[in-house]
């Protein structure tokens, strides 16, 4: 039993970082933005938030900070993007490599050292005395709730349940007609990417200041990637992004226990798993019935610069 809850606490733990950055891609591509500098992003979030919390030892600081630098950057890549027209593809490879690089320049003042401060765990008084899953979903720390909670119910709502939504969801699919409307697509493009970029860095925050309390180089780990591969497996839908994220997490933790308890897997198979479970998402929507590669289908203009003169 306390195998399993333990299982369950670090899956739980472990998705929140996939959670929040495919939150965040999400938010960009449904306005038709590609934004494949998530990598570098959750890097540049990281290294932002452990050198804030060096200097003051406050996780909140940390978290709003990498929020702020993400903001900050994914402005400069909708100006690229949304603004200049630029290849996305290209300008998203180059911002995962410009982050990474940044924060392993940044990050060897600050290689191995733990955080000064983490996000602790927040025990709910009697939830957390349930049998089994108290433990698991109970004494997680603030975030945890923040990521798979109100976030995803919130941007679903805002969605589909909204006409700021509605427009949202326009100018990803069909840019000339949503600017037909008297709807911004520049404005809605840009600010989302932003926003969208914001959630990314956050992504790099927690996960050095709540899942691997400290930093070095690499510690994001593809993860960025496996972010971007969540969001075409979730349909780009909040809610299901959280549940793949979660589901990713399960993955990930069970390499940790197999490690913990010797399981007679190698060590590098079982640290292997959340990416091949990434090529499995992949080639998932084409085998995956009609129905559900409609329900799959990306935004008819992604990937597609708009210029309001061509229709």
């Amino acid at each position: 039993m306390d195998i399993i809850a333990g299982l369950l606490q670090t899956s739980i733990l472990a998705g929140g970082v996939l959670a929040l950055a495919a939150l965040g891609e999400v938010l960009s591509e449904r306005v038709g933005v590609v934004n494949l500098g998530v990598e570098g992003l959750m890097a540049l979030g990281a290294i932002t938030a452990i050198a804030i919390v060096t200097a003051s030892p406050n996780p909140a600081f940390g978290l709003i900070g990498a929020l702020g630098v993400g903001f900050v950057v994914g402005m400069i890549f909708a100006s690229a993007t949304v603004v200049l027209r630029a290849n996305q593809v290209l300008c998203g490879l180059a911002l995962t490599l410009m982050g990474t690089g940044l924060a392993a320049t940044i990050g060897k003042a600050y290689s191995g050292m733990p955080a000064k401060a983490t996000f602790a765990p927040v025990e709910i008084p009697y939830l957390s005395d349930i049998p089994l899953l108290g433990r698991a979903l109970f004494t997680q720390n603030i975030l945890v709730y923040l990521i798979y909670i109100v976030l995803p119910v919130a941007l679903h709502f805002i969605m589909f349940r909204t006409r700021h939504g509605l427009n949202l969801r326009a100018v990803g699919e069909n840019p000339a007609a949503a600017d037909a409307a008297g709807i911004s697509v520049q404005k809605f493009r840009f600010w989302y990417v932003a926003a969208g970029s914001s959630l990314a860095a956050g992504a790099g925050a927690y996960l050095t200041l709540a899942f691997v309390p400290s930093w070095s180089e690499g510690v994001v780990a593809g993860r960025g990637w496996i972010a971007v591969a969540l969001v075409i497996f979730a349909g780009y839908r909040p809610i299901n992004a959280v549940l793949a994220a979660l589901l990713f997490g399960a993955i990930t933790s069970l390499g940790f226990v197999g490690q913990a308890r010797n399981w007679p897997i190698a060590a590098p198979i079982l640290s292997m798993l959340p990416y091949l479970g990434t090529i499995a998402l992949i080639i998932m929507p084409v085998l995956a019935w009609h129905r559900v590669r409609r329900l799959m289908a990306a935004p008819a203009a992604l990937g597609e610069p708009y210029y309001r003169d061509v229709r």
